[in-house]
């Protein structure tokens, strides 16, 4: 599995929390409304965004398995600030290797961020099979769709988006990623085996305010361009300088394109 870092995933929670869907929120809690307790499976919980992000919706009693395999990032997932009426437990565990392992026993809704758009299609469809088999919701926030735009413009940005869209598709730890079709084909996956879904965008509108998250950002997509080997390198170090300067400045606008949803079997509830 790929890991991020602690302070990568802290210095994007608060555009992702701007960013998920409330529509798609609404809809989780909704469904899970009529439970006086809820059993949470949080898959690749990092530090604990998902959890941060649902508690407040979910009154109910809420016992959370966050599922890593950084030792690290559970450490912190299970130190998160949270309401009164949510436990904790951390399991270490490879989701490429034991997938199935974690979603044993009594499971209310499965939750993930930033996840799908790293798997292969081989491992997401072991999900979905898991999932309809035991008839378990999901919730899937902020995967990466594909789309970028930059603010201003600039000659070589179209490049340097469709690098980074071939770099999504590099293996993360789980064979050839989905990338930007990772959210798409999930949702088709399980309305073919007769779940509904409730979708929305979660994009990213970072703004001058934000000039850290736009520097972190823009390194990465230069670094993976250079990965990808795309372009001179050359140009991609002039690109970013350019980019850079507009940061700087306070004359850039990012927005990079996300997309939710909720999966939930029919007549379950």
């Amino acid at each position: 599995m790929t890991g991020f870092s602690a302070e990568w995933l802290t210095l994007r929670e608060p555009h992702d929390l701007r960013a998920r869907n409330s529509t798609v929120i609404e809809a989780v809690a909704t469904f899970l409304e009529l439970c006086s307790s809820v059993q949470i499976v949080d898959l690749a919980c990092g530090t604990g965004s998902t959890l941060r992000a649902l508690n407040p919706f979910l009154p109910m009693r809420q016992n959370w398995k966050l599922v890593d395999n950084d030792l690290s990032l559970l450490a912190r997932a299970t130190a998160s600030p949270r309401d009164n009426n949510a436990t904790l437990s951390a399991v270490p565990l490879d989701l490429n290797r034991d997938l199935e392992a974690v979603l044993d026993g009594v499971v209310d809704l499965v939750a993930t961020s930033a996840l799908l758009d790293l798997v292969s299609e081989t491992w997401l469809d072991r999900l979905v099979v898991e999932m309809v088999t035991r008839a378990i919701p999901l919730y899937a926030a902020l995967s990466y769709d594909g789309r970028i735009a930059l603010t201003p413009h600039d000659p070589l940005d179209v490049a340097i988006i469709a690098a980074v869209n071939a770099h999504q598709r590099t293996d993360k730890g789980f064979g050839p990623a989905l990338g930007p079709a990772a959210a798409a084909l999930a949702i088709a996956r399980f309305e073919a085996l007769g779940y509904s879904v409730v979708r929305g965008t979660s994009d990213w509108v970072i703004g001058p305010d934000a000039p850290a998250m736009q520097s972190e950002l823009l390194a990465g997509w230069a670094n993976a361009a250079r990965e990808v080997d795309a372009l001179p390198r050359a140009e991609i170090s002039a690109w970013l300088r350019r980019r850079r300067d507009l940061v700087a400045a306070g004359r850039s606008e990012l927005r990079v394109g996300h997309a939710d949803f909720f999966a939930t079997p029919k007549a379950t509830r």
